[in-house]
């Protein structure tokens, strides 16, 4: 039996349209934090999958001595070859998750060295800020 369950304890960022930068970091931590624990927890699954696709042809091989009907070692075969090629594409979603976290990191770096000194210019002035385009007029 499977005891997957979702887990918790990283930070939640609301998917609004808030572009400010804390806003923007908060986000993209919380983005590569979850594709991170993703990673992790399709490892984990991934690692299982291939034990009990192991165990599940072992199995066949002791119902095909034990001489019972070929069905049953037919359909125990079936079962190891579906273990097996959800496997595969449950590694294609590990390196998927994997890549997206590294991307995250790399957006949110890159988003720092961007605008966080613009940030602490802002954020740092007691007079508020025109809004976007106050100045295009």
């Amino acid at each position: 039996m499977s005891d997957l369950t979702p887990r918790t304890g990283f930070i939640v960022a609301p998917t609004d349209g808030d572009g400010r930068y804390k806003a923007v970091q908060l986000k993209l931590k919380s983005l590569g934090t979850a594709m991170e624990a993703a990673g992790q927890e399709l490892e984990m699954l991934l690692r299982r999958m291939r034990v009990n696709a192991q165990r599940t042809e072992g199995l066949a091989v002791d119902i095909a001595n034990a001489e019972l009907d070929r069905k049953f070692i037919e359909m125990t075969n079936q079962v190891a070859v579906a273990l097996g090629g959800a496997a595969v594409e449950v590694q294609k979603l590990h390196a998927t998750a994997q890549e997206v976290s590294g991307l995250a990191t790399a957006a949110r770096r890159t988003h720092a060295r961007l605008y966080a000194g613009l940030d602490t210019i802002r954020s740092g002035r007691s007079e508020r800020t025109p809004k976007p385009g106050f100045f295009d007029h």
